[in-house]
């Protein structure tokens, strides 16, 4: 979606408001496709005092997979992003500012979600922040019980020792 801005860049006090849904669907994260549901973004961008600044929400339920039980879950994300709008860098000094630069007036404003999004997803993904995960011997999730699989594995180095004890 392509918003044209040069209005807004020329009028103090001008502002749009964000409203729209994008498709996401086809994006590959963690070798698979988490946006099953629309991406839901809300916000606003408008001229302060000739500084243009965008400021909005993105909301949605992403389809995914722990990283330590192999569960499949489903996660509500809504995070908020802000991006100072420019046509141009006027030096070289401002590279290091995150600012979005418009050289023609138009905003990609699904490429701009789309890259906020995917670098603010965690890279480890959890069911739930106390996953156990699997046992690495039979496989079983250790989140419904335990297994009956030997914990502990004896250094063979020390196990004449381990046979005085039993």
């Amino acid at each position: 979606m392509k918003m044209d801005l040069k209005q807004l860049f020329d009028l103090v006090g001008e502002k749009q408001e964000i409203d729209c849904d994008f498709d996401f669907s086809n994006e590959k994260l963690y070798g698979t496709a988490p946006f099953t549901h629309p991406v839901r973004v809300t916000g606003k961008i408008e001229n302060r005092a000739g500084v243009v600044r965008l400021v909005f929400s993105v909301k949605s339920v992403l389809s995914l997979q722990c990283d330590r039980c192999l569960k499949a879950f489903e996660k509500t994300i809504d995070y908020s992003f802000s991006h100072i709008v420019v046509r141009e860098l006027s030096n070289a000094d401002d590279e290091e500012f995150d600012y979005v630069v418009c050289a023609d007036g138009m905003l990609d404003l699904e490429e701009l979600v789309r890259a906020d999004l995917m670098l603010e997803l965690p890279t480890k993904v959890l069911c739930k922040e106390d996953c156990k995960g699997l046992c690495p011997k039979c496989g079983k999730d250790l989140n419904l019980g335990s297994c009956d699989c030997k914990t502990k594995d004896i250094d063979p180095r020390w196990q004449a020792l381990s046979d005085l004890f039993s």
